[in-house]
């Protein structure tokens, strides 16, 4: 099975550039025929939040119509920069088969790696936050089939990343998450958003990671000594790959043009016919 995994699109509205300067509209389309042309072709998409850069109504009817271009299924969650009513209304039970108000967490099933959606927004704070009442739910959900492979899309990581968007924003919660996670160790990984940076980190018996964004990487500063900021980079994306041999591996994909590509048989060939000299600074 092999899931590709985007994040923080942060779409505007159509024929404007993110923050006045990031072409997001035009990266995700990038991404988007890159992921329909990939071989294998994914079996779906995950898009774990920050769909739109303010979260109104234009901008996710602009990433929606953007969005239906993939050629396999896609499922959305929110992030801190989404309205969860508009992104609810805006994809409907295809994209974001909640069957409850409040908070979007579901379940896809009927495949070998199943797949639970978790909400992790907390209207008006850019921080995430797990209830009591979702930690329950994720419990019940665990125990239901507590020997098949699970993955957990949400879109804030439950952990500090040494980034002002873990550290400073917080996650209220997350002791409620993790004393869930511990006890279900069927559960192989927890894929975030959210810092814009990739990251792997081992919590409670499982693996987060966070994807990169859709071009607006973060400038990374362990110090958090910086103000947050961001550059444009190419596009980028994950792959999950869920292996006949059961293993969960993540590879990242980054969308630009390349050299290449080239046989290592062939060039150690040529290598070896040509003359060479070291050079040493």
């Amino acid at each position: 099975m092999l899931i590709a995994q985007i994040s923080d699109l942060h779409i505007p509205r159509k024929n404007t550039k993110t923050y006045g300067i990031a072409p997001m509209a035009e990266n995700l389309v990038l991404c988007i025929d890159h992921i329909n042309q990939h071989l294998p072709k994914p079996h779906l998409v995950l898009v774990t939040g920050d769909i739109t850069s303010t979260g109104q109504a234009e901008e996710f009817n602009h990433a929606a119509n953007l969005l239906n271009r993939f050629e396999m299924p896609f499922y959305v969650i929110p992030g801190n920069h989404d309205d969860r009513d508009i992104l609810r209304s805006t994809f409907g039970k295809q994209a974001c088969p909640v069957e409850s108000e409040g908070k979007i967490d579901y379940v896809i099933e009927d495949s070998d790696l199943r797949l639970i959606a978790l909400d992790s927004t907390l209207p008006g704070s850019p921080g995430g936050e797990i209830t009591e009442a979702q930690a329950s739910w994720l419990d019940a959900r665990l125990n239901e089939k507590p020997t098949q492979p699970t993955m957990i899309f949400m879109h804030h990581p439950p952990i500090k990343c040494d980034v002002l968007e873990t550290d400073v924003d917080g996650f209220i919660g997350k002791e409620l998450l993790g004393s869930v996670i511990s006890k279900h160790h069927h559960v192989e990984k927890i894929i975030c958003g959210h810092i814009h940076v990739p990251i792997n980190t081992s919590w409670n018996d499982t693996v987060i990671s966070t994807a990169p964004s859709m071009g607006m990487q973060l400038v990374l500063d362990l110090t958090l000594k910086r103000e947050s900021e961001f550059v444009l980079e190419a596009p980028a994306y994950h792959l999950h790959y869920w292996t006949t041999d059961k293993n969960l591996i993540t590879h990242a994909v980054v969308v630009k043009p390349v050299d290449g590509p080239y046989l290592f048989e062939e060039q150690d060939v040529i290598r070896s016919q040509q003359p060479y000299t070291l050079f040493y600074p």
